[in-house]
């Protein structure tokens, strides 16, 4: 089964974001293994990123306003090609600040969901959705319009 991590910076305090989070994380399980890795917020992005790059295994895309910018068709396609790979995938949410340049600069890939900015919190909502949407993508399921 293929192993999905998604590193990020804090914890989530709202309940409704908790709880969408829950939600996507029960929907992915018939496709995924899907673990939520919670590094803790620093002083300095550099600290923060050391407990990012340790926490980080196999491929490693980092989600950032100046990553390349991906549909959801083409964003399944990388986790197809990744999956069919055989490959871990780890996911990198950074926080409030942002990412340091030491994260972004190891990452393998680095993607944008939009030239808006997100709270970091919300951002995990978006990106277990679209995982989500990814696999039913390349199930042929009915989710995606």
């Amino acid at each position: 089964m293929q192993k999905i991590y998604i590193v990020c910076v804090g914890k989530i305090k709202e309940d409704f974001y908790r709880s969408a989070v829950q939600e996507y994380l029960k929907r992915l399980s018939r496709f995924a293994k899907v673990e939520i890795i919670e590094v803790p917020e620093n002083k300095t992005l550099e600290k923060e990123a050391e407990g990012i790059l340790r926490a980080s295994k196999g491929y490693v895309i980092a989600l950032c306003i100046e990553g390349r910018k991906v549909s959801s068709e083409s964003f399944a396609a990388d986790i197809k090609r990744l999956t069919d790979k055989g490959e871990d995938i780890t996911f990198i949410i950074g926080s409030s600040c942002g990412l340091a340049q030491s994260v972004k600069g190891k990452a393998d890939d680095r993607i944008s969901f939009s030239d808006m900015t997100f709270p970091h919190q919300l951002m995990r909502v978006i990106l277990t959705e679209q995982i989500y949407r990814a696999f039913m993508i390349i199930s042929g399921g009915e989710y995606h319009k």
